[in-house]
């Protein structure tokens, strides 16, 4: 008869202890739903439940190979965007619970509207599928896409006609392009290498293998120091142009109350990275020191005027002085706007 009531009741704080769980889990749970879409800024507390915090011995968030005790939105355990997580809480009942979450954080400022007018049209290639575009001079650089056709081209603003041109193999779906003195280089979107081109002759003179965490390759631009590259993701990837395959760091974009990603085309100007959102008639201005989104430049009205399908959108971003140079995928014009 004993040992069956000692049965009975540790059957009893059995199921005492899994509710109280189950409690904890799903006020977690209701609190972290509530603020993926609010989100946090970086310096914020997250403030959990008495649910959770009560029974809790200790918290913490574990973030990839990373892991923190502190309940602070801190830059240097979280990027900006979305960021998946796993909150794991001792009890005080001894029980470890896990639980997986997205914790968004946002840029504490707002991001301007942009305002420009068109000030010029130029005549392009209809035939160029653009996937990195930038002009020094008066002379434009340009890889076009789309595999059997790839190629690296530069031509006269004004003209369509090439002076120099050189193709990619079957193999290679040519990307972004940037120059850097005098050399050109230019991404491949899945054949993970790169090339690097004289910028007279576009000769081809070295290639060289993407650096392990860059998937595949989408835009790229120079800041004057290091090759900033993007993948299709929130991410921007600082890399050494002396060693492409070396990384230097990465940031995370986003702005205000957005996530950003499917970053493509890239520019840089004036401090400052300009990125085209792929399929999106949408530039950013984004902050290179912390990847905040300071302000967004709306094309739709010129994409319209060219975009008659999914794959001819605005993809191609340069700065002729102060003034923007925007063109896309087989679009039949160049577009120069100052901007405002």
């Amino acid at each position: 008869m004993k040992k069956n009531m000692i049965a009975g009741l540790a059957a009893i704080l059995l199921l005492a202890s899994c509710k109280n769980d189950k409690k904890i889990l799903d006020s977690l749970a209701d609190y972290n739903n509530s603020m993926e879409q609010k989100g946090y800024h970086f310096g914020d507390k997250l403030n959990l439940p008495k649910e959770v915090t009560d029974d809790a011995e200790s918290i913490s968030i574990s973030f990839g190979d990373k892991e923190t005790s502190s309940l602070t939105v801190d830059p240097k355990f979280f990027t900006l965007g979305d960021n998946a997580v796993t909150f794991n809480i001792k009890t005080t009942g001894g029980e470890t619970l896990t639980q997986d979450a997205t914790i968004n954080v946002f840029a504490k400022n707002p991001e301007k509207n942009i305002a420009y007018e068109i000030v010029a049209e130029y005549p392009h290639d209809p035939k160029n599928f653009v996937q990195g575009f930038q002009v020094e001079g008066n002379t434009i650089y340009e890889s076009d896409g789309q595999n059997g056709s790839s190629q690296i081209l530069k031509y006269t603003l004004g003209t369509t006609t090439p002076l120099a041109s050189t193709k990619q193999g079957q193999q290679d779906f040519s990307e972004g392009s940037t120059i850097v003195g005098d050399k050109v280089y230019q991404l491949t979107w899945q054949s993970k290498k790169g090339y690097i081109y004289d910028k007279n002759s576009l000769k081809l003179l070295s290639e060289f293998p993407y650096p392990n965490v860059l998937g595949e390759g989408w835009g790229l631009t120079y800041d004057g120091k290091n090759l900033i590259a993007s993948d299709g993701s929130k991410l921007l990837y600082f890399l050494d142009p002396a060693d492409p395959s070396k990384l230097i760091k990465y940031i995370a974009v986003a702005g205000s109350s957005k996530i950003y990603d499917q970053l493509n085309e890239l520019e840089y100007h004036n401090g400052f990275i300009y990125a085209n959102v792929w399929q999106k008639p949408v530039v950013l201005k984004i902050n290179p020191s912390n990847g905040e989104v300071v302000g967004t430049f709306d094309f739709t009205e010129i994409a319209r005027q060219n975009t008659k399908g999914s794959d001819d959108v605005l993809n191609g971003i340069a700065f002729k002085g102060e003034n923007m140079l925007v063109t896309g995928k087989n679009w039949s014009k160049i577009y120069e706007v100052a901007i405002k």
